[in-house]
């Protein structure tokens, strides 16, 4: 059982937005926080495109979706919102999938003007997916970070400070939500 799923939303292998989400998901374990990860290259590309719901790959992730208590999603930006790639992976979800889950929205991109993504697309779409608990999000410019030869990377020491804050909070809630939980139970 997980904590947190973490969503890879771009559709390339070797995303800074995916590296960013790695990054993140060592730091939550390191905070023992239990932490799945799917990423759009799990599903077939036909399945996605074809909305194929008996596909093995997609009742896996629902299943994910539905245990998880927060979700992590990191997204490229590309002409000022998420990818498609991304939205047709979301799309394929029940409707209040999200509902009483923490959602901590992560985006990279090109330049400081896609900052308004987060806010614009992404918070809205995870509200119709049923979640009231949107967490500030975190943009980070390309230039804000570098790739190390291992494919790991290193965020300026602001953005560092930013991320750590955004996920310390993102636990935060969702450790408050299982303790409550609990003590309902």
């Amino acid at each position: 059982m997980h904590d947190v799923l973490a969503i890879a939303g771009s559709p390339s292998q070797s995303s800074r937005s995916t590296a960013v989400l790695e990054h993140s998901i060592s730091y939550l374990r390191a905070h023992d926080v239990e932490t799945a990860m799917f990423t759009v290259h799990d599903m077939k590309p036909e399945d996605l495109v074809f909305a194929n719901f008996e596909s093995l790959e997609l009742q896996q992730f629902i299943r994910l979706v539905a245990e998880a208590k927060g979700i992590l999603i990191a997204t490229p930006v590309y002409k000022a919102t998420y990818t498609g790639i991304l939205k047709a992976l979301l799309d394929l979800l029940p409707q209040y999938a999200f509902s009483g889950k923490t959602v901590l929205p992560i985006a990279t991109g090109g330049t400081i003007t896609h900052l308004l993504s987060i806010e614009y697309s992404m918070k809205p779409l995870f509200a119709v997916l049923g979640s009231t608990q949107i967490q500030q999000g975190v943009f980070i410019v390309d230039s804000q970070m570098k790739r190390l030869e291992n494919g790991e990377i290193v965020l300026e020491e602001e953005v560092e400070m930013r991320l750590q804050e955004s996920l310390l909070d993102f636990v935060g809630a969702v450790k408050s939500k299982e303790r409550i939980l609990q003590d309902i139970a």
